[in-house]
């Protein structure tokens, strides 16, 4: 399987270290004028680099690793990647009056969407995420949410932790799933499925949980989420 990784910055990075460490073959999809500032090759140094549309049509998993706002022009750049798994780790992130909210995942009644602040109407609710909107620009893609939920630094070494960090992954097809849960299980992840694409829903406000308590909350960086089964005998 080749693994293409499309962007360069902290994520792409730190997941190019992991994958590579497990021995997965990685492309790393590049704009030629990002090129000289690409991944350093000690934390991947069989990763090959290439154009983002050329990565993602050499590769039958193609990871998004890209900021929010620049993902649908350098979406639709990729071409067709019908039946490809596409993993989406991009977190539609906006800042609002209030704080960080979510750029896509509301609607409202009568006014406009404000973040996640009221605006003389009632607000309906999470009825649309990134991912989705993601499966919209790459029609045929199986879209599989993931990877959006921790930061780079544990993305790239899970070691140290008590029990294996949970990751979420929601997705529609379920060749895609099983072959991410083993993508993930690569990282050192604990996979959990959390239902069909529609369930980025609640994976991509789920993140928001993480960079509040790593960011505002004082709490930093190294610390993922754990699902903990209760003792059956106890």
């Amino acid at each position: 399987m080749t693994i293409a990784i499309i962007g360069a910055g902290h994520v792409g990075q730190a997941l190019a270290a992991g994958w590579a460490r497990a021995g997965r073959d990685i492309v790393l999809g590049i704009r030629p004028d990002r090129s000289a500032d690409g991944p350093p090759t000690d934390d991947a140094p069989s990763a090959r680099q290439a154009s983002p549309r050329d990565a993602a049509q050499a590769a039958s998993t193609v990871v998004l690793a890209l900021p929010w706002a620049a993902a649908e022009t350098a979406l639709r750049a990729l071409g067709d990647l019908t039946d490809k798994t596409v993993i989406d780790c991009m977190n539609p992130i906006v800042r609002t009056p209030d704080g960080m909210g979510l750029a896509v995942g509301h609607t409202w009644s009568g006014a406009e969407q404000v973040g996640h602040t009221w605006s003389g109407a009632e607000q309906v609710g999470h009825t649309w995420s990134g991912a989705e909107q993601v499966a919209q620009w790459l029609p045929g893609a199986n879209v599989v949410k993931t990877l959006n939920q921790v930061g780079a630094e544990v993305m790239a070494d899970t070691s140290g932790f008590a029990m294996p960090p949970v990751m979420f992954m929601a997705g529609d097809d379920d060749a895609a799933k099983s072959i991410v849960a083993g993508l993930l299980t690569d990282l050192g992840f604990g996979p959990l499925d959390a239902g069909d694409l529609t369930k980025a829903r609640l994976l991509e406000p789920h993140a928001l949980v993480w960079i509040n308590q790593a960011l505002q909350r004082g709490k930093g960086r190294n610390w993922a989420f754990a699902a903990i089964d209760r003792d059956d005998a106890s």
